[in-house]
């Protein structure tokens, strides 16, 4: 199982405009990482709040439905997230690459 985790982050980093990836754990938590410990750590404590956020929407809106994909584009980034039940997944790229 880890090396098809390890596969897979290695197939999003090689995408081009890809900036990091991180695995963070349903505390909030980094697991796993490609970019450094600060970067990682803000990320992950930020965007597992944001997601829970709009899990909250979306559960709001309607009690059936769920988050299934979080994409917000800054200026300088866009930050994919694909919330799964015990983790996220969160992709940082750079959207003019």
């Amino acid at each position: 199982m880890a090396a098809e985790v390890e596969e897979t982050m290695k197939r999003i980093q090689s995408h081009k405009g890809v900036v990091g990836t991180i695995v963070v754990n349903a505390d909030g938590i980094p697991i796993r990482t490609t970019l450094d410990n600060t970067t990682t750590v803000q990320y992950a404590g930020l965007i597992s709040q944001l997601s829970e956020k709009a899990r909250s929407v979306v559960r709001d809106l309607d009690p059936t439905n769920d988050l299934t994909f979080l994409r917000v584009r800054s200026k300088k980034h866009e930050i994919m997230v694909a919330p799964d039940k015990e983790f996220l997944l969160v992709v940082i790229q750079n959207p003019t690459d």
